[in-house]
């Protein structure tokens, strides 16, 4: 059953999941959805798939956090992961709202640069950082995140031949105590209180700026356990003569793709009573979406975690936030009261978060068919590295756009009416090559010719996996422009 909110908005009740996973819509994304010709010729013109962006919500995004900050006394710079979205008109918002970027390769550190923002307003986080990398950064003035030992090395012989000292940040590894998470990200303090007594900073030419690190996960309490960690490594490296003045705590804050909290809850607990039932569910030949079922003595059970992002989730942002600086670290002292005796600014590189509800992606309807077992299924002029970040699925309802031109006769489109749904495939000749591994209902059918769009996916699901294999193109880039959408110009070369 679609739920009031869906029965009458026209929008979503065109096509949902069985349960319904409502997306949360901007405004701009809802104006844009409500004209078909439009959308039609946002595809006529840039080709299927296309992905359309609308920076404005970066501005409310980034405030959340800015705004937490200051209600703690806590002064708190934004630097937004560029990895997440390619896109310049990305860097071009951040700078014109006075943000930061973080960057994680040697292309992302030369547009941003080209594109005129100061290096102080820059931080290179790469995973991996070749010297030709490094030298850049470091010959620019652009504050280094060191990741390990035999890179903090190679940063040294870089650095000592420029004629003024390089900022870096070290990147800690908090103890995993307390439950916290390991990470591969790192080093532990000690590791480099070490480091730093054999191979001086001031020799090589460079200077502490922060303390980095990087967790997995969205914790609020994990947050405030790195943390007081890394305050407690700021007392012991201004102990030893250097002058940190900021603590990095990374990404991983969190946001939600659904209003509705309950329907995130109803799906899992029907996605898991369907996958113990062992009948009929609602993915893709019963893909468990991390889950899997296993037999015991007592019946069967659910081992494995959910392998996908949680996209519900509640506080986000600035009362996120909230939460990690109204953390108790010591009787009487909140993680907020440890940063302010100290002085110490807080940093965070976001992405996700930023880019919510800036993006989407519109594809054509190319054809409608069963497979050989019955199966129906609904084929996109798209492939299913242009929705997907790293888990097994996005769990968010598209919404269909009726621009199909092809006269159908009702008995063909009835097959494609009620409640049984389809899947969406795309282009890749692979038997499994899903958009979503959710069955997608069309009540009203869906005809060749119609746009699937997928809602608010700027944020990693457009380009971090993106593939051009089977030398299909890459999907085209365009961002609004006053009142039009004009072609990105990281799509111009």
């Amino acid at each position: 059953m679609l739920t009031e909110q869906m029965a009458t908005d026209p929008l979503r009740a065109a096509a949902h999941g069985t349960p319904p996973l409502a997306a949360r819509l901007e405004p701009w994304m809802r104006d844009l959805l409500s004209d078909p010709g439009e959308c039609d010729r946002l595809l006529r013109t840039y080709g299927s798939p296309v992905n359309v962006h609308d920076f404005t919500p970066l501005q409310r995004n980034a405030a959340e956090m800015v705004q937490s900050g200051a209600r703690h006394g806590v002064p708190l710079r934004v630097f937004v992961a560029r990895k997440a979205n390619k896109t310049l008109g990305l860097v071009e918002a951040v700078k014109d709202l006075g943000h930061g970027i973080d960057v994680a390769s040697e292309r992302e550190l030369r547009q941003v640069l080209d594109l005129g923002m100061s290096p102080a307003d820059i931080i290179l986080t790469a995973a991996v950082k070749p010297e030709r990398l490094l030298r850049l950064a470091m010959e620019r003035g652009v504050p280094v995140a060191l990741d390990n030992l035999d890179e903090a090395l190679l940063a040294q012989q870089v650095s000592s031949g420029l004629p003024a000292p390089s900022p870096v940040v070290l990147r800690m590894a908090p103890e995993p105590a307390e439950g916290l998470a390991p990470t591969r990200f790192g080093e532990s303090a000690e590791t480099w209180l070490s480091f730093l007594d054999d191979h001086p900073l001031e020799a090589a030419g460079q200077r502490v700026d922060g303390i980095h690190f990087h967790l997995h996960g969205y914790s609020a309490r994990d947050r405030a356990v790195a943390l007081t960690q890394a305050i407690e490594f700021i007392d012991r490296l201004r102990e030893g003569g250097h002058a940190p003045s900021f603590i990095d705590m990374g990404g991983g804050v969190p946001m939600s793709y659904l209003n509705d909290g309950e329907q995130w809850a109803t799906f899992w607990e029907q996605h898991e009573a369907d996958l113990l039932d062992g009948g009929t569910t609602q993915t893709w030949r019963g893909d468990g979406l991390g889950l899997r079922v296993e037999d015991h003595s007592e019946g069967p059970r659910l081992t494995g975690v959910r392998d996908v992002y949680p996209y519900h989730q509640s506080p986000v942002r600035g009362e996120w936030l909230d939460a990690v600086l109204t953390t108790q670290i010591a009787p009487g002292v909140t993680v907020a009261q440890a940063l302010n005796e100290r002085g110490i600014t807080l940093r965070c590189e976001p992405g996700r978060s930023m880019l919510d509800g800036c993006g989407l992606t519109l594809a054509r309807v190319v054809f409608r068919k069963h497979t050989s077992d019955g199966v129906p299924i609904v084929g996109l002029e798209m492939n299913r590295t242009q929705c997907r970040s790293t888990s097994a699925d996005f769990l968010v309802d598209p919404v269909l756009v009726r621009t199909g031109s092809q006269a159908r006769g009702a008995s063909h489109k009835e097959a494609w009416n009620g409640n049984d749904g389809a899947f969406l495939v795309g282009a890749y000749c692979i038997e499994a090559e899903l958009i979503l591994r959710r069955r997608i209902c069309f009540p009203a059918g869906i005809d060749v010719g119609d746009v699937i769009a997928l809602p608010n996916t700027a944020g990693y699901l457009m380009h971090i996996l993106e593939s051009a294999s089977h030398q299909i193109p890459l999907a085209a880039n365009v961002v609004r422009s006053g009142a039009e959408f004009v072609r990105d110009g990281i799509d111009l070369g």
